[in-house]
């Protein structure tokens, strides 16, 4: 199992957590893959240092000064990015408390910021990057009505709420889904227009002194969308229909806005369309039957079928708690079709690509940060788990609520009651 490590192990690795952001860390001995799925290298040296991966190399002498991690038949890659979740933001369903990720209502729903909410304290977080998962794309999960705000992208390392914001404002979100549209009109009609109308308003118009002065008021709903069509943030719709699909092609061509499809059942169906229009899509490898009208064409050969048309695609778990399973999920792509190398890529340099953060994460390359997990086996079989994770640079405790419970409750009581 996955989470199956010994006390032993997580306790020792937090001893060293302790200004261990400041190390110089070699990983060697492993096989690395330096790029997704590809780019192996057999006995690599990963150098760490300043959290940024200084080489990598197949052997290679390790510097006075760096402590090593032996990673002698293991897997070592870039840590894992889910490419959509709420982490961060919302919390154990079963507590009656505030869930960030909700918002019943707001002045402006487009304009909310995610970074705003964050709690990096969240215990979600934890079980997450023990599995391998270094970063996270996070946003508004429902709102009063179809616009999600501002989402962003977060590490899970250490630091507190604003510190784990990689990009913020990454993208304003959109949903599509059955639920949204009943609150928006009870029509398709209706949310599409408006998705529409304001995006016209929100270009840059000549205008007249009157409107000069209307402009110069804050408005930060026109500038969250000014940054769409700027291309500076992305357009992060979640639609299933393929009508729906084919909407959203439409709008980028009459916009030109980076338009990102999340959930899209049926995306396999105008694979091509989506492909030709350089629009990514972000799946659950897991997804098979219909929950819905609108996802009848449901099957977990949608990204095994996107993939081979040339869309880039990206994996996440099941919500925010399950964020960690979505390696098993990807197995699954796999196993229904997908080549192994671009599973991995799904979930490393594909997003890094997709939220525009390619330049600092996704491969193991010099200058890149030093997000790294070195596995004990394939890091899409369910039997494997991380035996190291850093994020930053700063190697993680395998430690979380749920590790610290199992070793709690792993022997029985010596309790005379219990051993009645």
């Amino acid at each position: 199992m996955r989470q199956l490590k010994s006390l032993l192990a997580a306790t020792a690795t937090l001893a060293l957590s302790v200004s261990v952001s400041a190390e110089d860390i070699a990983i060697t001995g492993g096989t690395a893959y330096t790029n997704g799925g590809s780019g192996k290298i057999e006995n690599a040296t990963v150098l760490v240092s300043d959290g940024k991966i200084k080489t990598v190399q197949a052997g290679g002498e390790v510097p006075s000064g760096y402590r090593v991690i032996d990673a002698t038949g293991k897997w070592v890659t870039t840590g894992l990015m889910v490419s959509g979740s709420a982490l961060g933001l919302d919390g154990v369903p079963s507590n009656s408390g505030v869930n960030d990720a909700t918002v019943k209502k707001a002045p402006s729903t487009i304009a909310l910021d995610a970074t705003t909410a964050l709690n990096a304290d969240s215990v979600i977080i934890p079980n997450t990057r023990v599995e391998g998962v270094t970063r996270a794309v996070t946003g508004f999960q429902s709102t009063s009505d179809f616009w999600l705000g501002q989402g962003a992208v977060i590490h899970l390392g250490n630091g507190e709420g604003q510190d784990l914001v990689v990009r913020g404002k990454a993208f304003v979100g959109v949903s599509l889904s059955q639920g949204s549209i009943a609150k928006s009109g009870d029509s398709r009609a209706v949310v599409l227009t408006a998705l529409d109308t304001k995006l016209e308003g929100a270009k840059e118009k000549p205008s007249g002194d009157d409107d000069k002065k209307k402009s110069d008021k804050p408005d930060p709903e026109k500038d969250a969308l000014k940054r769409v069509l700027s291309g500076d943030a992305s357009l992060y719709v979640e639609a299933s229909r393929k009508e729906d699909i084919l909407a959203m092609i439409r709008l980028k061509e009459k916009h030109g806005v980076d338009v990102i499809l999340s959930g899209a059942e049926e995306a396999w169906m105008v694979a091509d369309k989506l492909a030709a229009a350089n629009i990514p899509v972000i799946v659950n490898a897991m997804t098979n039957l219909p929950g819905g009208f609108d996802t009848l064409g449901a099957t977990m050969k949608n990204a095994v079928r996107l993939n081979a048309a040339g869309v880039k695609v990206g994996f996440v778990g099941s919500g925010s708690n399950n964020a960690r399973l979505m390696p098993q999920f990807a197995g699954n792509a796999v196993a229904n079709g997908m080549p192994w190398e671009d599973a991995m890529a799904a979930m490393t340099t594909n997003p890094a690509e997709i939220f525009g953060i390619a330049d600092s994460y996704g491969t193991l390359a010099a200058g890149k940060d030093a997000d790294v997990v070195v596995w004990d086996g394939d890091p899409i079989e369910i039997s494997s788990s991380p035996d190291a994770v850093l994020i930053m640079g700063e190697e993680i405790p395998l430690v979380s609520r749920q590790t610290k419970l199992r070793d709690r409750y792993m022997a029985p009581s010596r309790s005379p009651a219990f051993n009645r």
